[in-house]
């Protein structure tokens, strides 16, 4: 009988039937049992044991030799009815039967979901989204079987999960704020189903994070195995810079391993660019090696095809002020000042291993120059460009300062890049974009200066931001860029002698206030030279120098680090 068609289906109604008042062949049952303080019906009981043990033995199609009898499996047709109904089942039954019912969805969607029974997600949806509290348990229950049947797959396998997740995450949120302020037992019964959904999710793939990622085995293995490749190109692997000893395993390695290494490194690099994660070190070492193969022909013809793609995709974006930036500059400036002046930090930096290739790449290798800034001009000439982007730009047009600068076809146009796109940048809103367009003045503070004005507004731009801007990054990048200029430009000096006193003062201000060693620098050079006109405000210097003096041996004797 129980091979019948119908037959299971009739198991669930009977069931439902003291919940729903489903019409079934047997009628209303009229023995029950009381489990605590549920009455239930016996034969309800006993047909949801039977109806569990159906599904799990006989629910899949299963597969049969040529020739053989096809072993039992439960009809289609009763499959289709048990799916329409087993929601609503699990929703309405008291718990002893609602406890066999989830055995029974478990099994149900572990076969069917999605390629059977995607409705199943659109039921969850729409009872989770009920004004009725009371379906909340029971269509709970269900998804947490959804959630269970996914727990210890592979990430790529649970794509169906994730994308109803992205549905029903919202709703449960939503759910629990709701629930807080009730303290009912099904209150706190929901509650706590809430949290096993959301332990079953999480457990095996929620993400380490990204400060923590790079300290992961498998990501130390990968900077490593990197580290090693790049110092071998380096120091043993790249013939013409290498001891004499060195030269056959160097001619040996550039032919049979550099390239082949080069196409993996160009993989990672494509990672990057489509936005998957990047331990920065592997990043940075990747750069390393690519940037040994610019210079010798084999690699560089391997290389050539993927240059701009690397500038535009990878470099550019790196040179790009980033979110991570903007949290460090608006939480802790001094922070990100010490960041960005850290020599250390430039070993380590992925930014600095993008600036080294993309200045090997437009000094050694023809027409990279030209195409890197005629990407970077589009971008200084859109009207509504990110200024994020420009940003980056600036950040490459200033890293190549010294290609540029020896060029005569860019050096007579630096000046006329000066006024019309970083000039304007000294008004900007934005704190970074102020710092820098003091930054590209540092860099290019060799430009010969067609325009004395050009010249004046360039010192009286960066003088404004050392003495009164508001943003303490910008106060050190003004500082380097205005010494600078005075020491390469021989007119600037009789410019900022008015100012010289109020100047003064802003340095020692913020060399008190960041404790940053290039502002040291900056300060001797300054006195060295306008020793006549600090001469006045000796004494002034002096007191301001011992406070700091005093200030640094304090912090020693308190054990505290100033580095």
């Amino acid at each position: 009988a129980h091979k019948s068609v119908n037959f299971v289906s009739t198991l669930l109604q009977i069931t439902m039937s003291e919940q729903l008042d489903l019409p079934i062949c047997l009628g209303k049952m009229s023995v029950h049992l009381y489990f605590g303080d549920e009455l239930v019906c016996y034969f309800c009981l006993t047909g949801v044991i039977y109806l569990k043990n159906m599904i799990t033995q006989y629910w899949p199609d299963r597969e049969t030799a040529p020739g053989e009898i096809p072993p039992y499996s439960i009809p289609e047709e009763d499959r289709h009815c048990i799916r329409e109904n087993i929601v609503e089942a699990i929703i309405h039954s008291p718990e002893l039967i609602r406890v066999q019912l989830t055995t029974c969805i478990h099994h149900i969607i572990k076969h069917d979901y999605p390629s059977r029974w995607t409705a199943v997600v659109e039921k969850i949806g729409f009872y989770l989204q009920s004004d009725n509290s009371a379906c909340w348990l029971g269509i709970l229950l269900c998804l947490y079987q959804l959630v269970k049947n996914y727990e210890y797959k592979k990430p790529e396998e649970r794509s169906p999960l994730i994308a109803a997740m992205q549905h029903f995450l919202p709703v449960l949120k939503d759910s629990f704020i709701q629930l807080l302020s009730d303290p009912s037992d099904q209150s706190v019964l929901i509650q706590k189903q809430i949290f096993k959904i959301f332990y079953a999710l999480v457990q095996e793939t929620l993400q380490v994070d990204e400060d923590d990622r790079p300290e992961l085995p498998w990501w130390k293995c990968k900077k490593w195995a990197l580290h090693i490749l790049a110092r071998l190109f380096e120091r043993y692997g790249s013939p013409g810079n290498v001891s004499k000893e060195y030269n056959e395993f160097a001619e040996v390695f550039l032919k049979a391993f550099a390239v082949g290494v080069q196409q993996v490194l160009l993989k990672v690099l494509y990672q990057y660019k489509e936005k998957q994660y990047m331990a920065p070190r592997v990043l940075q070492q990747t750069l390393n090696y690519i940037n040994q193969g610019v210079s010798h022909a084999v690699t560089w013809k391997n290389l050539k095809p993927h240059i701009q793609g690397i500038i535009q995709d990878v470099i550019f974006p790196l040179m790009c002020y980033t979110d991570a930036d903007e949290e460090l500059w608006q939480e802790d400036p001094y922070e990100y000042i010490r960041m960005k002046f850290d020599v250390f930090e430039d070993f380590i930096s992925p930014t600095t291993a993008a600036q080294t290739l993309l200045f090997t790449s437009c000094s050694k290798r023809k027409e990279v120059l030209q195409k890197t800034m005629g990407f970077c001009y589009q971008i200084l000439t859109e009207p509504n460009a990110d200024p994020r982007k420009k940003d980056g730009a600036l950040h490459m047009i200033g890293s190549l300062a010294e290609i540029l600068l020896k060029k005569k076809i860019y050096k007579d146009q630096m000046e006329y890049m000066l006024q019309n796109h970083v000039f304007p940048l000294f008004s900007s809103e934005l704190g970074y974009m102020r710092a820098r367009a003091c930054w590209v003045l540092h860099y290019f503070c060799e430009v010969k200066f067609k325009s004395d004005q050009n010249l004046q507004t360039a010192l009286e731009l960066t003088r404004r931001c050392l003495i009164d801007d508001r943003e303490m990054p910008v106060k050190v990048e003004a500082a380097i860029a205005l010494q600078v200029l005075i020491s390469n430009q021989e007119k600037a000096k009789e410019y900022i002698t008015p100012f010289i006193r109020p100047v003064m003062q802003a340095l020692l201000h913020i060399i008190r206030e960041t404790e940053n060693d290039d502002l040291t620098n900056v300060i001797q050079k300054m006195i060295c030279e306008y020793s006549e006109e600090v001469t006045p405000i000796a004494v002034e210097m002096t007191q301001h120098l011992v406070r700091l003096s005093g200030d640094l041996e304090s912090c020693f004797i308190c054990g505290r680090s100033i580095c």
